[in-house]
């Protein structure tokens, strides 16, 4: 048996199982082979499942999403929370206050805590929760699912929804019924692989612009992800299986920046958001103000944020969404081989981030601008409906002075009863 839990990684929630998650393996692996046996998809969601709650949680919170990216909905989608999940323990504490924040502006916010468990690299790295948890890359997948998928439900049972990074196409059979939102990453972007993959997943999916900046591939990977298609998948048993995939509810784009520099600006997110318009696809782009954006510069992460709630409070900018790095802790830290678990609590070990006491501001400030872009366009919205109105009655009018003569009543008359 497998069990995680031990240190009170996952504390219950009323109205879900309390149990602790428990994965039964069958380690039939011949000895001296560098084998490892992993649980099927189908048995890791059986031994940590989803209560009801934490289900309708992930199902109401994609349907928001969407309502949101294709404008039905006018708040502001914010993805925020660390680069990247190592401490379950500190997810959790993360997850707990951004709640608090959560609720207090959920009028005009609907924030997605940022929970990846899984990091591509562009050279050589630490992978991910997934690929190593024990963080010293000893590549321990069985524990690092059950990790990562208990983890993900620990974050849903805190009533706070969950974002993530899809990066190997067999990970995401273990772990997309736990997730709200999805990315394709900038360097995977154009992979045909990730767009089938996105194509067969049941949640929203952004995809990031190259890591050069360029866009288009990104425009290209949201059209394909939005076409039926088939794939070869791995079925809840484990076997491997043609799936039939029907093209992504929602697939729109995340404007993360690039080596040109920043791509935030109105002009850039218009383009974008009007290339997807013209190909049938209305929903509006996601703007990473981490990354390309800031150059991963906790610092100037805060300063795009300032400028971007300046532009989200002009009903033209044709933005929906922000995504924001922030941690217990600011900044990041590296891991000693040596003493792996040697860690400053609550901070990054991968791209740094804005402390969570300095995210709070920013959040509010991001709920301000949003307010204000709901009252301008509800005040453009009962100016056209007013000059509609007049304009109706004009025409009425007009049509009046055009009846003719009926049952002896002269048009004269009619006129002169309008004048009065």
């Amino acid at each position: 048996m497998t069990t995680i839990g031990d240190q009170n990684v996952l504390p219950g929630v009323a109205g879900d199982a309390q149990q602790k998650p428990t994965v039964t393996i069958h380690a039939n692996v011949a000895a001296g082979t560098t084998g490892q046996w992993l649980p099927t998809p189908g048995q890791l969601r059986a031994g940590i499942p989803l209560g009801i709650r934490t289900a309708t949680l992930v199902t109401d919170t994609r349907q928001a999403i969407i309502d949101i990216l294709t404008g039905t909905d006018s708040r502001l989608l914010v993805v925020c929370g660390p680069c990247s999940l190592h401490d379950p323990n500190a997810a959790l504490d993360y997850a707990q206050r951004l709640r608090i924040i959560a609720d207090q502006l959920s009028d005009d916010l609907l924030i997605v805590m940022r929970t990846y468990v899984e990091k591509p690299r562009t050279a050589l790295g630490w992978r991910g929760m997934v690929a190593d948890p024990g963080l010293i890359g000893t590549g321990d997948l069985r524990n690092g699912l059950v990790l990562a998928r208990a983890t993900l439900r620990g974050v849903l049972r805190e009533g706070m929804p969950t974002a993530t990074e899809f990066v190997d196409p067999a990970v995401a059979a273990y772990l997309q019924d736990t997730v709200c939102w999805g990315a394709i990453g900038a360097r995977t972007v154009e992979s045909p692989t990730h767009r089938q993959l996105a194509a067969s997943l049941r949640l929203p999916i952004g995809f990031k612009n190259r890591l050069d900046g360029a866009v288009v591939p990104a425009i290209n990977a949201a059209l394909t992800a939005a076409t039926e298609d088939h794939i070869l998948a791995l079925a809840a048993s484990g076997s491997p299986t043609r799936q039939a995939a029907p093209g992504n509810p929602c697939p729109h784009l995340v404007l993360r920046g690039g080596e040109s520099g920043p791509n935030y600006a109105p002009s850039i997110a218009a383009d974008a958001a009007d290339q997807l318009r013209a190909n049938g696809l209305p929903m509006l782009p996601v703007v990473d103000a981490a990354h390309g954006n800031s150059r991963k510069n906790p610092a100037q992460q805060q300063v795009v944020l300032g400028e971007l709630a300046d532009l989200i409070e002009d009903p033209a900018y044709p933005v929906a969404g922000v995504m924001i790095e922030s941690n217990l802790v600011g900044g990041r830290q590296d891991v000693d081989l040596n003493r792996p678990h040697a860690l400053t609590y609550g901070q990054s070990i991968t791209d740094a981030c804005i402390v969570l006491d300095d995210t709070r501001p920013l959040l509010t400030r991001l709920a301000r601008a949003c307010h204000a872009r709901r009252r301008q366009r509800q005040a453009q919205t009962r100016s056209l409906r007013s000059q509609t109105n007049r304009h109706e009655d004009l025409a009425a009018v007009a049509e009046l002075r055009q009846v003719p003569v009926v049952a002896g009543v002269g048009a004269a008359a009619v006129r002169s009863s309008c004048a009065r």
